[in-house]
């Protein structure tokens, strides 16, 4: 059996779903159209709208031509006499609904659900609207009850009270602004004061740096100059501590000869000494007695020292003549005595020495005596001769070792003086 067919020709303007109008729609009344024209009143304040979601304005009537054999709701009717009937019936729904949509905020026409749903916001609405009126009708009560007139002279003093102090708070207002423009300006000057503080501390720490270096310099000289010093001072010190006869003259032996410097004086026949090392040992040796001469202001008597290397020689004051000290070796006449002279003056000059130095030390002895060109060997009773002539070697070479000998003590004894003197001139 085929399905019955619906026609529909409008939807509603909130869920736009097709509407089926009533039948009483297609006779409407002069009365009714006139009532429906009356305004609806309706709290402005209340937006119907955006409680609604959205309510859209009247949608017109499909034209017939436009629709398709269900395709969106709506069946084509065939063009017969029944059509004229229908538009004029649409055209009062039209009417209609345009007349409701304008009296009110909702835009008709509407289904069942969305009338039920517009009813209730209504009623809300109604609701609010009284409580509204309930309290304003309270508050006019309340003004009525009110009969207590207001006091104008207190109002106006008090007026006037705020007007003094907008007067004040505006003076107040200009002093600060002042306060504040001199505080801006004070400002100002700190900064460029700070700034230039900054160069300052910055000339300060450059000039500091440089002096800093130069402090480390000077320290590291000064450092420098107390090393050097204490290096000059030890080494004064050992200068102090070093006897300058004994650095320069060292006494020896070596074997049955006597040395002075390392230069044996002397000969023997199984160790036939250089002339010339025997002459370089008499220069030493008249150098040093010389020496020790002039550290004790001692004049020699009849003589004079004249250290000369190894041609060294003595001066007979007495008889203006010279006698050597140095040998030349090979063959010598008998009468050819210089050299021997020479060596005996030597001895002769040294005993003036020993006499000398005992003035000063009474208790000063030399282990070997010396007399006349002899030296003699007291804990054996036996005398040398300091002569070569009429001499063996082995005496004359022995005669010369302890005449070393006694040099060798009085160079102790000289070097201990000069020390103590030293240390007395210090010490004073």
């Amino acid at each position: 059996m085929a399905e019955e067919t619906i026609f529909v020709s409008f939807a509603c303007q909130r869920c736009l779903q097709p509407l089926q109008l009533d039948d009483s729609f297609n006779n409407v009344g002069e009365h009714t159209k006139a009532e429906l024209t009356l305004p609806i009143h309706s709290n402005p304040d209340v937006d119907l709208e955006s409680q609604s979601t959205s309510i859209d304005h009247f949608v017109p009537p499909c034209r017939l031509t436009d629709s398709v054999n269900g395709a969106n709701g709506f069946m084509l009717i065939s063009d017969t006499g029944e059509d004229e009937k229908m538009s004029n019936q649409m055209k009062v729904r039209a009417i209609l609904f345009d007349t409701l949509s304008e009296n009110s905020h909702i835009d008709h026409p509407v289904c069942d659900e969305c009338a039920d749903a517009l009813l209730e916001m209504l009623e809300q609405q109604l609701k609010l609207t009284q409580n509204d009126y309930y309290d304003y009708c309270e508050y006019l009560k309340k003004l009525e009850s009110d009969n207590q007139e207001p006091q104008l002279e207190a109002l106006e003093k008090e007026l006037e009270d705020l007007r003094n102090e907008e007067e004040r708070l505006f003076v107040e207002l200009e002093t600060m602004q002042q306060e504040e423009a001199a505080t801006s300006k004070a400002i100002a000057e700190q900064e460029a004061e700070a700034q230039r503080l900054a160069q300052e501390e910055e000339r300060y720490w450059r000039e500091y740096t440089r002096h800093r270096r130069d402090v480390i310099v000077t320290e590291d000289e000064y450092r420098s100059i107390e090393c050097q010093l204490a290096y000059a001072q030890s080494h004064l010190e050992k200068l102090k501590n070093t006897n300058v006869f004994n650095a320069t003259f060292h006494i020896w032996h070596s074997g049955h000869f006597g040395t002075i410097n390392n230069f044996r004086l002397g000969r023997l026949p199984s160790a036939p000494v250089e002339w010339s090392e025997i002459n370089a040992a008499w220069g030493q040796t008249a150098l040093l007695l010389a020496a020790l001469a002039r550290k004790t202001n001692l004049t020699f008597e009849r003589y004079k020292l004249v250290p000369y290397g190894n041609h060294s020689y003595i001066e007979i004051i007495s008889e203006q003549k010279e006698v050597p000290l140095f040998g030349s070796g090979g063959f010598r006449f008998l009468w050819d005595t210089k050299f021997d002279n020479g060596m005996v003056a030597f001895l002769d000059c040294l005993q003036q020495f020993k006499e000398k130095i005992k003035e000063k030390d009474k208790q000063l002895t030399l282990p070997y005596v010396m007399s006349k060109g002899k030296i003699e060997d007291t804990t054996a009773s036996i005398g040398y001769s300091i002569k070569i002539q009429f001499n063996s070697e082995e005496q004359w070479t022995r005669a010369l070792k302890f005449m070393l000998t006694n040099l060798k003590w009085s160079l102790a004894w000289v070097s201990t003086q000069f020390t103590d003197d030293d240390d007395d001139e210090a010490t004073n």
